[in-house]
């Protein structure tokens, strides 16, 4: 068996040895023994392919010099001596002419390699009948472009579009269209392995080819419905092109950015889910009414409830047929989010004096509402969070949302649709998370920071993003005596960096509109229990340069989203039963 882990290894060479391929581009379970041998400052991707050696036992593997990560892999690799064999093919960068020649030379020098190290004879006709074409596909599909993708990743988009997915990273978009006949007809291996060279280097290009200019036909393909485009950290080509396309694709667009671990799924199931329903392919209906819900529907009215489980709080709100909040709660999640959950639901029922039968569907969001028994359905927060602003304030198009471990921001079309998300989930600094433990710092809870942010003198800078340093150097101004207002003022700036920057980056609000001179018509509207926080908010204002809404039901806002879409899906399950 003969691993690989680049579209340009010639696949085709190895069958002529009668030789089976598998690509390596699985997560390992963990990165342990890739630390032991490996520098800290290798790529996710090399650690991982390091560690995935190691773990599997595998013998002979090929790689190509396609950055300096890969270089050093083989160095490493090389050094241990635990393969049987281990090739590094030097790849040009160009299809020119020359190029084409010195490749050719040099797959027949892997050729000549293999051949002396098993002794084996390369069967012309192996070789030949091994070349297959893997064209895109004429249905509609969610493409994921950009570096590498590892299966699983590639499995969750596919479980949360619902659609086709098409891998056209590094491995997947492997697609040779070959002279089959004129290599059939070739009077000598140099000939023939010049085909082959062309054959190769003439696919749909990597980036980090010269020129890639041939990728574009990837974005103009009539059934491309979407586009997750995976970064790995410290890998910057595919940074680049992102940068190139953001502006210019017609269809749906997602970047997300993983250290090619396991850690990253759990982080990004949200991220992904959001995506499909900003594409439209997720179902949103939920459980269909009975017959009986119909007819007390239609004798006595009906309640719609939302449930937000987060991580700090569960919120709940119930709706009537009209849309309006009849009872609200919110309660700590504790230890149980199911737990929460009930408790919190069943507070708001008594609060309103409706028996729960009369609620006819529970929508869940927020990042419990895979483990809540409660629920007809759930939608992500993203959705919910921009479903409930528009509700509140409809000429919202910007929301910015601090969660109790994640900040969100995001852009809203007229009719409060996504358009286009950022997050930050991997880092506690910008988060409701942060603001706990800066408070614990300085011996105050949420409700006493807030309040003595307001009245400061001084500027201080919290120099540090890092929650844990952060925290060191508010230890260290607390101990220079430095004015605790003036200390929460500095985090509060420094909240406001984090987050604003994350808003900054969705880019300018479509259409002309004004994006407000006052709060009351301002364009951006901040979400969650931290839009209480009335320092972070003037804060964010001085950032971003804008007045920001804030609604007396902000903390609401994830619940109140769910609550609307557990009464459209009534409407609509009643309408139809006509």
């Amino acid at each position: 068996m003969i691993s690989y882990v680049c579209k340009y290894t010639p696949l085709e060479l190895f069958a002529g040895f009668g030789e089976s391929v598998s690509p390596l581009n699985q997560l390992p379970k963990t990165i342990g023994k890739a630390d032991k041998i490996a520098p800290s400052n290798l790529c996710g991707f090399s650690r991982s392919l390091i560690e995935l050696v190691e773990e599997q036992g595998v013998r002979n593997l090929i790689l190509t010099n396609c950055c300096d990560s890969m270089r050093r892999v083989y160095d490493i690799l090389k050094a241990k001596g635990n393969l049987d064999f281990l090739y590094l093919l030097d790849l040009p960068r160009t299809d020119e002419e020359c190029q084409v020649d010195r490749f050719a030379d040099r797959l027949l020098a892997l050729k000549k390699a293999y051949e002396e190290h098993t002794k084996k004879t390369f069967d012309r006709a192996a070789f030949l009948a091994s070349f297959t074409r893997n064209q895109l596909p004429q249905e509609p599909y969610v493409g994921i472009l950009g570096v590498r993708a590892f299966p699983e990743l590639e499995e969750e988009i596919r479980r949360s579009t619902g659609k086709k997915t098409v891998n056209l990273t590094c491995l997947g978009s492997r697609d040779l269209s070959s002279d089959l006949a004129g290599m059939a007809a070739a009077p000598d291996e140099k000939t023939l392995f010049r085909l082959y060279a062309q054959a190769l280097l003439s696919q749909l290009p990597c980036y980090r080819m010269n020129n890639h200019t041939r990728r574009e036909k990837i974005f103009l393909d009539d059934n491309l419905v979407g586009i997750v485009y995976h970064t790995i950290q410290f890998c910057d080509y595919y940074g680049f092109e992102y940068a190139q396309i953001k502006n210019r694709v017609q269809v749906p667009l997602l970047k997300i950015e993983t250290d090619y671990t396991g850690q990253s799924l759990g982080q990004l199931r949200t991220r992904i889910e959001a995506f499909a329903e900003t594409i439209g392919v997720m179902e949103k209906k939920g459980a269909a009414l009975t017959g009986e819900q119909r007819h007390m529907a239609e004798r006595e009215g009906y309640f719609g409830a939302g449930i937000d489980s987060g991580s700090t709080s569960t919120d709940v709100v119930i709706l009537d047929k009209d849309r309006q909040i009849v009872a609200s709660r919110i309660v700590p999640t504790g230890g149980g989010a199911n737990v929460s959950a009930e408790k919190c639901l069943q507070m708001a029922l008594d609060d309103a004096g409706i028996p729960r039968e009369k609620v006819l569907q529970i929508v869940t969001t927020g990042y419990g509402r895979a483990y809540l028994g409660e629920g007809d359905g759930s939608v992500t927060e993203i959705t919910c969070h921009a479903h409930g602003a528009h509700f509140l304030h409809p000429i919202v198009r910007t929301i910015i949302d601090i969660g109790g471990q994640d900040s969100k921001a995001i852009r809203v079309d007229e009719n409060g649709n996504v358009t286009n998300f950022l997050m930050n989930d991997k880092c506690a600094a910008g988060t409701g998370r942060f603001l706990e433990m800066m408070a614990g710092a300085l011996g105050l809870s949420i409700e006493e920071m807030a309040k003595n942010g307001l009245s400061w003198n001084e500027e201080i800078t919290i120099s540090s993003m890092c929650t844990v340093f952060a925290e060191s150097e508010v230890v260290s101004l607390v101990a220079q005596n430095r004015a605790v207002p003036d200390i929460i003022h500095g985090l509060n700036r420094s909240i406001a960096q984090r987050v604003g920057a994350l808003a900054n980056r969705l880019g300018p609000e479509d259409g002309n509109r004004s994006t407000g001179s006052t709060r009351d018509d301002a364009t951006l509207m901040m979400t969650g229990g931290v839009a209480r926080n009335e320092g972070i908010v003037r804060a964010l204002e001085e950032n971003l340069h804008r007045p920001i809404y804030i609604s007396e039901k902000a903390q609401l806002c994830g619940a109140l989203g769910a609550a609307l879409f557990a009464v459209e899906r009534i409407e609509k399950d009643l309408k139809e039963s006509k």
